[in-house]
């Protein structure tokens, strides 16, 4: 096992719609998607944001891009035009949870990572 920033195996975006945001997760190999799958749960996002997120969170799989989408229920409270939030927009909340380190098998990390130069 090794520990990495989730950004190591995957890419995100994120946004919102109302007083949730969404932040989608692409892995950037089908070993990372397979990892993705098992160990990132609604309730491990909503841990990693704490009292950002108030309301549940909900996981979509979108298996032909390798991604999972995350709905975080009343994370802006109110949303841009009704919250006094630095970040009322969830635009940050995919690079905050790609910051995040994980544990992952060598063999994911492996599988992101192009030929070594001799």
């Amino acid at each position: 096992m090794v520990r990495v920033p989730l950004e190591t195996i995957a890419l995100g975006r994120s946004g919102d719609k109302g007083s949730a945001s969404n932040v989608g997760l692409i892995a950037r190999s089908p070993q990372a998607y397979q990892w993705m799958r098992e160990n990132l749960t609604p309730e491990w996002v909503k841990q990693v944001f704490g009292q950002v997120v108030r309301g549940p969170v909900v996981r979509y799989e979108v298996p032909n891009l390798l991604a999972l989408n995350f709905i975080l229920h009343d994370s802006l409270g109110g949303g841009g035009s009704e919250s006094l939030l630095t970040d009322a927009q969830g635009k940050t909340h995919a690079q905050g949870l790609l910051r995040v380190e994980v544990e992952v098998p060598d063999e994911v990390l492996a599988s992101v990572q192009g030929p070594r130069d001799a």
